[in-house]
């Protein structure tokens, strides 16, 4: 008897329906569940035939045929307020020293079930995110923005005093001045607890946008994944959605991201439920959103919208004094990450990377260093492992420079360049130098001496 008490005490702990009848249809078992479900209290169930309760249940059908089955229903809870119910019932014959004794039933709520889908399988998509963005999340913070240059002080200045505010935010600059990495530096330093979720708005086709962003509602697209599939939003609920490429949102869609950042409420394809959301937009371009907007190719409500905050950086070429500081941190990344000895770098091939113009900024950097990294077998990188593009670049600039009127000073200016090119090019060998410039190598020791070339 202590045991089958103990056995009761149980059932009534499990948050799912169990009931029995016996031979007759009477109920020996009705849990604290099937009470609140069926507004039925125990005392009134226990000793008592179901079917005096409940009509065609399908625990009297296996009473009958003596099968186990399952079934999906739908009925009503008649309380102070009509409330639908939806489960899903299995019911299985009970069997002691071979003599059928009854019926067992348990019972789960197909609301309740379906809720703790939607949240396992938005769990399952945040974890797969998660691992694709954990390296770099720890590695981008304000710490690893390098420079000394003003404009980029500035821009880390107002960066981390905008960060715990949950304005939106623009950052501008042409490709490759670093705007993701800033703001992913901006989310990690605001302390929201949610994930940044990166979005290329170019590299969204126009009829998948809506799926992407807002989601997909359990069983609304043939084919699709039963649970549905969370959106851009719900992923980023609570955290950071940064918009790269903004500019390149057609109009049709700016009204439907205007419409999310206003309400703050979004609706799954194919879903009535409107989910809130709790997200702070960073967005990104190259390009001029107030002329596009003059122009009517961008929408000003959502301009405005977005431009709460506008962060501008600046393009490497204006960041001369930094060249140096990234060059040594890409040097020693790559030699990390190629599991080399840290290298040096010559003077020469130093003066060349900082010539010139850079105009895919800090990520041609970087490839540049790693290019030199990977294909040197020195210890010492030089000219002659530098890209040929940036070679024949930094020689067409020096071409290009403007002379004064003064002819005798063009002079001087022009063969100044013309012997450290020579230089530069036979790695400082005067007698090639003076063989490439065509002149005695007496006539090169004395301009080099003239001019003060170093």
């Amino acid at each position: 008897m202590d045991k089958f008490k103990s056995l009761l005490n149980i059932t009534q702990q499990i948050n799912e329906g169990i009931s029995m009848i016996d031979v007759n249809g009477v109920v020996i078992l009705w849990n604290s569940f099937m009470e609140e479900r069926y507004n039925i209290p125990a005392s009134e169930m226990l000793g008592r035939k179901m079917s005096d309760f409940l009509e065609d249940t399908i625990s009297e059908r296996v009473l009958n045929t003596k099968v186990a089955m399952s079934d999906v229903y739908y009925s009503q809870k008649h309380d102070f307020e009509e409330q639908e119910l939806y489960g899903y019932v299995y019911a299985n014959p009970v069997y002691y020293e071979n003599e059928f004794v009854g019926v067992i039933c348990t019972e789960v709520d197909i609301i309740d079930a379906s809720e703790l889908s939607k949240e396992l399988e938005a769990t399952r998509e945040k974890i797969k995110f998660l691992e694709n963005e954990v390296k770099s999340l720890s590695m981008n913070n304000f710490d690893k923005i390098l420079g000394k240059n003003r404009a980029i002080v500035k821009a880390k200045s107002i960066a981390k005093q905008v960060a715990k505010t949950n304005s939106s935010i623009l950052i501008t600059g042409e490709g490759g001045t670093g705007k993701e990495v800033f703001a992913r530096a901006i989310h990690k330093y605001s302390e929201r607890k949610g994930t940044f979720v990166p979005v290329n708005c170019g590299a969204i086709p126009p009829e998948l946008f809506e799926s992407e962003f807002f989601g997909i509602a359990p069983g609304a697209i043939r084919g699709g994944a039963k649970a549905g599939k969370s959106g851009i939003f719900e992923l980023a609920n609570g955290g950071t959605v940064f918009l790269d490429e903004i500019s390149e949102l057609p109009l049709n869609l700016q009204v439907k991201l205007l419409r999310t950042m206003r309400e703050k409420k979004i609706r799954r394809i194919g879903g009535t439920e409107e989910i809130n959301i709790n997200v702070r937009i960073i967005s990104a371009t190259n390009k001029d959103l107030a002329q596009m907007v003059e122009e009517e190719a961008f929408r000003e409500d959502l301009y405005y919208n977005l431009d709460v905050v506008e962060i501008n950086l600046p393009p490497l070429r204006e960041r001369k004094e930094d060249i140096g500081l990234l060059i040594y941190y890409f040097l020693e990344k790559q030699c990390k990450e190629n599991n080399k000895p840290f290298l040096k770098i010559s003077k020469d091939a130093f003066k060349v990377l900082e010539r010139h113009e850079w105009k895919g900024n800090i990520r041609e950097l970087k490839s540049t260093v790693e290019n030199m990294v990977v294909l040197t077998s020195k210890k010492t990188l030089d000219i002659d492992d530098i890209p040929n593009y940036i070679l024949d670049s930094v020689s067409k600039n020096k071409q290009m420079e403007i002379y004064p009127m003064d002819l005798n000073e063009a002079i001087k200016r022009l063969e100044v360049n013309k012997i450290i090119e020579a230089l530069e090019i036979s790695k400082g060998n005067k007698s090639k130098a003076a063989k490439i410039l065509n002149i005695p190598r007496t006539t090169l020791y004395y301009k080099i001496d003239a001019y003060n070339i170093e």
